[in-house]
């Protein structure tokens, strides 16, 4: 089988993926291969489309107009188009997802146009290092929608894997209760098809921004098409909510930000909860006080529920099988540069790098508090900075 050689291959298409090309393009360092199954802009597409953002229009604005590669293709998409529904839209404020996922899907489709991009429509099944010269040489392995195998050298391979609701273990062992999947409770259509209106508890985990979109969610559908359905609401901690600094946002990627900031502060906090909309249909059970207690509550509380989602996180989605010489290969994110380093802080891997939400950069506040920064503009000042080291 014939091998092909290009000068990056890029594995996934969403939010980061698009970036990388983006800035890969932009160094004008030649051919780049780009892998994904459908080039639809990712999970942000497939399962978020409903989700309100917790990003203002205008930083989607400037993700889309960061490179030229990406101006390019805005100036050739013929009109009406996603920019200018985007360019529409009250630029200080938040907007639902489907605005930034249709931005992602008409980015895509200019850069896979362009001379120096090939598109491969599958998946990357496994990628091996040689050691053999002076530059990391990657043979990447690619199972193709036609069922067609495709190899692949590059002396750069990234890796944009995106990544899914964590998915914990029930609290109660043994339990029979239902897990409902973050993704569904987040897309209010699917939700409204999954739920019966028959009379039903469900179980929600967490306080995050998705945890507070769910409860908006399940709280709507309890107003309209679900009048018997009830919430309980477990959390260790209180509401946190993204505080505007001179400069600076404290809580940037952890703190509540637009709807569901709003929502929250009017109707979930302690202060409003009781005589609230809210507090007709969810129930707050507050599990601080350490692990004793919070198994104590689980049990007392989980039985009356049939469904549970659990809104603690998100976990990075499997990578292609990596390998040197091949030998399984393990690798570590380092969250500065990124590349890939090897376990237990070991040395860089030569050409291996991530991107986006599987592997974001880490920031730290002037107040020394440590996130991880994620979202589409985020991920591009973070590309903007390492890609040319990489």
């Amino acid at each position: 089988m014939a091998t092909r050689k290009c000068a990056a291959v890029v594995v996934g298409a969403g939010p980061a993926g698009v970036a990388v090309v983006g800035n890969l393009l932009e160094r004008q360092l030649g051919a780049v291969a780009w892998i994904d199954p459908s080039f639809e802009s990712g999970r942000v597409h497939r399962k978020y489309r409903e989700v309100p953002s917790n990003t203002k229009v205008s930083l989607f604005q400037a993700y889309a107009t960061s490179l030229q590669p990406f101006r390019t293709v805005i100036e050739n998409t013929p009109r009406p188009n996603a920019f200018t529904a985007m360019a529409k839209l009250d630029q200080e404020k938040t907007c639902h997802l489907h605005y930034a996922a249709d931005m992602i899907r008409a980015l895509t489709d200019g850069l896979i146009k362009m001379e120096q991009v090939h598109a491969c429509r599958g998946f990357v099944t496994a990628a091996n290092l040689s050691s053999k010269s002076d530059k990391p040489n990657w043979t990447v392995h690619i199972k193709q929608d036609n069922e067609t195998d495709l190899h692949l050298e590059t002396t750069r391979l990234i890796l944009c894997t995106g990544a899914h609701p964590t998915n914990l273990p029930i609290p109660v062992p043994g339990l029979s209760i239902t897990p409902l999947n973050l993704d569904v409770v987040l897309k209010p259509s699917e939700l409204a098809t999954t739920l019966t209106t028959t009379p039903t508890t469900v179980a929600v985990i967490g306080a995050s921004h998705s945890a507070i979109l769910a409860l908006l969610n399940l709280l709507t559908l309890a107003q309209t098409s679900h009048p018997h359905l009830r919430v309980k609401w477990f959390t260790r901690h209180p509401l946190r909510y993204a505080e505007y600094k001179d400069g600076w946002i404290l809580r940037d990627n952890t703190g509540l930000k637009g709807s569901a900031a709003d929502f929250a502060r009017t109707q979930l906090e302690d202060s409003e909860l009781p005589t609230s909309e809210a507090g007709k249909v969810i129930e707050k059970v507050d599990t601080a006080g350490g692990e004793k207690r919070e198994k104590e509550l689980y049990a007392e509380h989980l039985p009356g529920c049939q469904y549970i989602v659990q809104a603690v996180g998100f976990t990075r989605d499997p990578v292609p099988k990596l390998s040197q010489e091949g030998e399984s290969l393990g690798m570590e994110f380092d969250h500065e540069t990124g590349r890939m380093c090897k376990p237990q802080a070991g040395p860089p891997i030569p050409g291996l790098f991530g991107a986006g939400i599987a592997f974001p950069e880490r920031v730290v506040d002037p107040y020394g508090n440590v996130e991880y920064a994620v979202g589409f503009f985020k991920f591009m000042n973070f590309l903007r900075r390492v890609v040319p080291g990489w």
